[in-house]
């Protein structure tokens, strides 16, 4: 079933990605489309810190753009940022900070909880545990497409409430996955994972990893 806790506020977002992804683990993401509801309790999620990080997409851009992807970054955090990789699978990021400070949050995999023979249908597969352990699987299962770009998160259409944490998960940072090209950010703890999920897109990096209050921000 989903979520009946509160959508979560425009305030939320405006701290940094960084913040953002971590406090987002354990929230609700849902898509009410005109199919059906489909939601799903977020597990793992990557922060990109804007201009000064090299794996971010806002990295070294002063301001909008013409009909540049980014441009929604540069507004108030609260927005959909959804983009295409690969040339066939889409990306869900949640816009974090303030107006003018382009950051954003990877949504890496979500544990379903609402709309899962749906889910299955769009994926064409059937076991939950497949469903949406991956920013593009998540995407094709919640029908999150580009046409959702720029969505206000505090809408009714794509949303996110409030969550809770079990006792016995342990939140986790890792270096974040994919990102090699990026130098010295390859090696930032910007990875947030529920270490105990069955959901995740990945275990790398995971094992002999330390909390995120010891590792996240030390670059």
């Amino acid at each position: 079933m989903p979520s009946d806790a509160p959508v979560l506020p425009r305030e939320f977002y405006l701290t940094s990605a960084v913040v953002t992804a971590e406090k987002l683990l354990g929230a609700v993401l849902t898509h009410d489309s005109p199919e059906g509801l489909t939601a799903g309790r977020i597990v793992e999620t990557e922060a990109y810190a804007g201009r000064s990080d090299a794996a971010c997409h806002s990295y070294k851009i002063s301001s909008v753009r013409d009909s540049h992807r980014t441009n929604i970054m540069f507004g108030p955090g609260g927005f959909a940022y959804v983009y295409l990789i690969y040339g066939m699978y889409n990306c869900f990021n949640v816009v974090a900070n303030i107006q003018d400070e382009p950051e954003a949050v990877l949504i890496r995999a979500i544990e379903p909880t609402c709309g899962i023979p749906l889910m299955e249908e769009r994926r064409g597969i059937s076991g939950v545990r497949k469903l949406c352990g991956g920013p593009g699987k998540l995407c094709i299962a919640m029908n999150i497409t580009r046409e959702l770009y720029g969505a206000d998160l505090c809408g009714t259409r794509l949303f996110i409430t409030h969550g809770t944490l079990r006792p016995e998960e342990s939140v986790l940072s890792t270096k974040r996955i994919n990102v090699d090209y990026s130098g010295e950010a390859a090696d930032y703890k910007y990875r947030f994972v529920i270490r105990e999920s069955g959901f995740l897109s990945t275990r790398k990096f995971i094992e002999n990893s330390g909390t995120t209050r010891e590792k996240a921000c030390k670059h």
